[in-house]
């Protein structure tokens, strides 16, 4: 009896033996080494995303809202997404602001004659037919025109020469500036330029009237070495009067449309991982860097996934969102089409920052504390895709992250990351009529578009969601 007794121990020992145990998953950089390298091989030696970029740039040009140039370049991008073999390609109808430049120009006419480079800001009102002529009074921030007060602003044209501190400070002076200066009884505002480097261009962009204030006043920008010599000009004591004549003028809300298209899931179709950039830009340029780069490296990304098979577990959808540059109205009928779905979205991926040397993402959930469990999982599994793009120098991964067109999203909880770069020239082309083609590095792009696919097809098929 005992000996048939271990018999069976023996051979239950056996049994067990061969059982395997349960596997530990494989972490995310061993998971996805393989198809990375077949994304990031792919993306390196692409020639269709250049190819794009420069119809668009090239023989479409600029894509300011409402302009006939954004509705070709819409067009032609549903077209181009379906000749890709993109899924479901379709374009959601968006209501956007129609606001047009017409001529417009600036110059001293006392004590010197001498033409001031300038691009009106988008928004802005028109002058007079004739134009205005008004002396200038040049300050340097927001507080010295509050001492300065109505008695010596009224009646003037105010200068911002206002140091570059980056974007994100300065670029207060470009869309209050000229409510600012109304409130005290200015006739008109220029702005300096936002840019840490200028080669004589002036950079435009958005604009917004505080409705508080009644008066609304046109005004432009300038470029820093003009805002420099005007300052330099008042500083001897010299009066400098200046004749502004624009033409701006805002007509009715203009039809247009998102572009969309996607691989659609093989096991979780509703969820959704979305990326891109904007389709639209100034009326200026090329709107190469700005951002026709990041929507067509966004675009490229998924098109690369559909030329190599790949067909990850959640759906990945590329969008050309529109009216990002005076309005934000494409980034909001996005969030608002999805309607109570949204939670299905669970990552948004946006490309705003140019086609520079990528350095990887910034991240964040919109409402979590940066020390929160749920913030501090994402970025731990981000640094695990990360380290996929180490290769390509993309590999960092930083708190801090989005976009304007994703940021409707972020603020339903939706995780949202924005590509970061080397940053080194940007503001240099940035609403510039310098923003051209000529400015994208191909291989910088090429990359742009390697870890924007990489990233957006890892957080499609992982197992767990972000």
């Amino acid at each position: 009896m005992r000996m048939k007794i271990g018999l069976v121990l023996v051979a239950a020992i056996a049994i067990a033996g061969t059982i395997a145990p349960a596997q530990t998953p494989r972490p995310l950089d061993v998971e996805y080494r393989e198809v990375a390298g077949r994304l990031i091989g792919a993306a390196l030696v692409d020639t269709g995303g250049w190819r794009k970029l420069t119809y668009l740039t090239t023989r479409i040009g600029n894509r300011l809202s409402g302009s006939p140039g954004l509705e070709r370049a819409i067009a032609w991008t549903a077209e181009q997404m379906k000749a890709d073999g993109l899924e479901n390609v379709r374009t959601e109808p968006v209501k956007v602001p129609y606001w047009v430049r017409g001529r417009e120009s600036a110059r001293v006419v006392e004590p010197v004659q001498r033409n001031l480079n300038m691009l009106g800001l988008g928004g802005s009102v028109a002058t007079p037919p004739e134009g205005l002529t008004a002396p200038v009074v040049v300050v340097g921030s927001f507080d010295e025109l509050e001492q300065l007060g109505p008695d010596k602003v009224k009646g003037r044209i105010v200068v911002y020469d206002v140091p570059w501190k980056g974007y994100g400070q300065t670029v207060q002076y470009r869309s209050g500036g000229a409510s600012r200066a109304a409130k005290l009884g200015a006739v008109a505002a220029l702005v300096r330029s936002m840019t840490g480097h200028s080669l004589y261009t002036p950079h435009t962009g958005g604009m917004n009237y505080n409705p508080a204030v009644p008066e609304k006043i046109p005004t432009a920008a300038i470029t820093v070495e003009d805002a420099a010599w005007l300052r330099q000009m008042t500083a001897m004591g010299q009066e400098v009067k200046v004749q502004l004549v624009m033409e701006a003028e805002t007509r009715p809300d203009a039809d247009s449309a998102n572009v969309m298209g996607e691989i659609v899931g093989r096991e979780f179709p509703d969820e959704v991982v979305v990326l891109g950039g904007h389709i639209d830009s100034w009326d200026v340029g090329q709107g190469a860097q700005d951002d026709g780069s990041g929507m067509m490296a966004a675009w490229q990304a998924v098109a690369l996934m559909k030329q190599l098979g790949l067909k990850p577990r959640r759906t990945v959808r590329a969008v050309a969102w529109v009216n990002e540059e005076n309005g934000g109205r494409g980034g909001r009928a996005y969030r608002e089409g999805l309607g109570a779905t949204v939670g299905r979205h669970v990552a948004a991926i946006e490309m705003d920052g140019g086609a520079e040397q990528p350095v990887g993402f910034g991240f964040s959930i919109t409402g979590a504390a940066s020390d929160s469990p749920r913030v501090t999982a994402g970025l731990a599994s981000l640094r695990a895709v990360a380290r996929l793009l180490e290769a390509i120098g993309a590999n960092t991964i930083e708190p801090g992250g989005g976009g304007a067109d994703i940021q409707p999203l972020m603020r339903d909880g939706v995780p949202g990351l924005g590509l970061r770069t080397i940053g080194e020239h940007y503001f240099d082309w940035h609403h510039t009529n310098a923003d051209t083609l000529d400015k994208v590095d191909p291989q910088d792009f090429r990359r742009c578009i390697a870890t924007l696919s990489v990233m957006a097809y890892v957080l499609a098929d992982m197992p767990g969601k972000l």
